[in-house]
């Protein structure tokens, strides 16, 4: 197959056209160097240089301050389910989690393991369908930290404001709409985020971490779990995730020649609302998980009016090139995820396919 489908997997994800085909031009042989970013040694000046750089960049992207150190690790955010709590749970030994689906439940669970648990809201009993209120939030002034996931995927939720947690640092699992919108990125104590969704390739995930927090992070740590030793190592501890870092770059260079994330804002809502007001007009053909004011604008989650409507129509826009609209298993239906890198050509033309789909089986 030579000509590219509309890639609308929920991660590992759709990556810039351009990104993708400077990585491919210079896969073979880095300009000046001699040698692929896959052989080249993590310890050289030619990888210094990349990696800098794109931690520079990304502190411009998000306007951080040199108050944040920015890790470049692996194992992705589901190892950061148990680093967060095995570092910055002392002195307190207690913290407060935020519960909108399935992936705060997982950083849930490793949390129970290290410590106290205080659940300061959920919308389970509402199958995940919205976010919060700030007023529902049973907050803990004496807590470690909080906890709260971004962007629910699975679900199709997304805080549009982070939750206001006073002296509390905040901590978020950033995942899947990392660097999709501006953020005050300065009120956060840790922000993480696998790369496999708007950023890079599976294999790499970012930790911004304020410094005074690594001040929590024990001695009696094992290595590779220590934010401490991963800063004072520039995230050499060990060897990195070379390409993985590479392409993070290349995406950070990206969205820096497009004018930034105000301007990726933009086009994400725009793409969104595409869809949400194909599904508003639809008669309830085509019905939207989240509330309105909860609306992911990242992953876009539906239900028809059957499950058997449903598989013919993830089967025919499989055939048509619409790729990866099937729901996540865990509850069924249909996503269609618009990361950054999604073009919004794209989106216009699923909804003309649904459109059709639609008149020809309502």
């Amino acid at each position: 197959m030579q000509q590219r489908v509309y890639n609308f997997s929920a991660g590992p994800a759709v990556l810039p056209e351009e990104v993708i085909k400077e990585a491919q031009e210079n896969l073979f042989v880095l300009p000046g160097v001699g040698m692929s970013i896959l052989e080249i040694s993590h310890r050289s000046k030619t990888f210094d240089k990349i990696i800098n750089e794109t931690r520079a960049d990304l502190k411009s992207l998000l306007s951080i301050n040199d108050n944040y150190d920015i890790l470049f690790l692996q194992g992705g955010a589901s190892l950061q389910f148990s680093m967060v709590p095995l570092n910055l749970m002392p002195p307190k030994n207690k913290a407060d989690y935020i519960i909108t689906g399935s992936w705060s439940k997982k950083a849930l669970k490793e949390a129970k393991r290290v410590c106290a648990i205080n659940i300061v809201a959920t919308t389970e009993s509402e199958n995940f369908s919205r976010i919060p209120k700030q007023e529902e939030l049973k907050l803990d002034p004496d807590a470690s930290y909080v906890h709260f996931t971004s962007n629910n995927t699975i679900y199709g939720t997304e805080w549009h404001k982070e939750p206001e947690t006073g002296n509390v640092p905040l901590v978020c699992d950033a995942s899947s709409d990392i660097l999709s919108k501006k953020i005050d990125a300065n009120k956060y104590g840790v922000i993480y985020a696998g790369a496999q969704k708007n950023m890079g390739p599976a294999g790499t995930t970012v930790v911004i971490i304020r410094k005074d927090l690594l001040e929590r992070c024990s001695d009696s740590l094992h290595s590779m779990l220590n934010y401490k030793i991963h800063s004072e190592n520039g995230s050499l501890y060990n060897t990195p995730s070379a390409f993985g870092i590479y392409i993070i770059g290349l995406v950070s260079k990206w969205l820096i020649k497009n004018g930034g994330l105000d301007t990726m804002y933009k086009v994400n809502k725009e793409k969104a609302d595409i869809l949400y007001k194909c599904f508003d007009g639809s008669n309830e053909f085509f019905k939207g998980h989240a509330v309105p004011d909860s609306r992911s604008i990242m992953n876009v989650t539906f239900r028809l009016p059957s499950e058997e409507l449903e598989k013919k129509l993830i089967a025919e826009t499989t055939a048509a090139g619409f790729d990866g609209l099937k729901g996540h298993r865990s509850v069924g239906g249909l996503r269609a995820s618009i990361y950054n890198a999604f073009p919004k050509k794209g989106v216009v033309e699923l909804v003309d396919f649904l459109k059709t789909f639609q008149s020809k089986n309502s």
